[in-house]
């Protein structure tokens, strides 16, 4: 099987590719059944929701590994200005009418489409190896050292 463990960090360059993955297929779908607009407007959603991802990704690591340290400037503008980014980007689509709306609402689901994908992946191994989610080598009950054994 391709997928043997429950491996983290494995499953995070995946979702990575399924959302990709997700994007290319929306947008051949949005091709065939609306055509070049929405296959535009498809991609400009899926654009802005990527982007979004990608910030919100890296403001996560960077906060993560500067446990000591304060944070860049950069870190938390990209943080701060995300959303509003992005809605201002959504909200030109409405109001300006180039685009058409509901597929660049349809993009902005390819992250979730990604996640989706992996939660059922990750399901499936873990059911496939038969531990408890967070079970380290030595079984479940290893997991957290809260766990009274009777």
């Amino acid at each position: 099987m391709m997928f043997e463990t429950l491996d983290w960090q494995a499953a995070e360059g995946r979702l990575k590719q399924w959302m990709l993955l997700a994007a290319l297929l929306g947008l051949i779908a949005a091709a065939y059944w609306g055509g070049f607009r929405p296959a535009l407007a498809f991609a400009a959603g899926a654009a802005v929701a990527l982007l979004n991802f990608r910030w919100m990704h890296q403001v996560v690591r960077a906060l993560m590994e500067a446990a000591a340290a304060r944070p860049s400037g950069w870190v938390i503008a990209r943080f701060l200005v995300r959303y509003p980014l992005a809605f201002a980007g959504v909200y030109l689509c409405y109001k300006t009418g180039w685009l058409p709306f509901a597929w660049v609402l349809y993009g902005l689901f390819v992250p979730v489409a990604g996640v989706l994908v992996e939660a059922c992946l990750q399901t499936t191994l873990l059911l496939r190896s038969g531990t408890e989610p967070g079970a380290g080598p030595g079984g479940a009950d290893s997991a957290s050292p809260s766990v009274v054994q009777r």
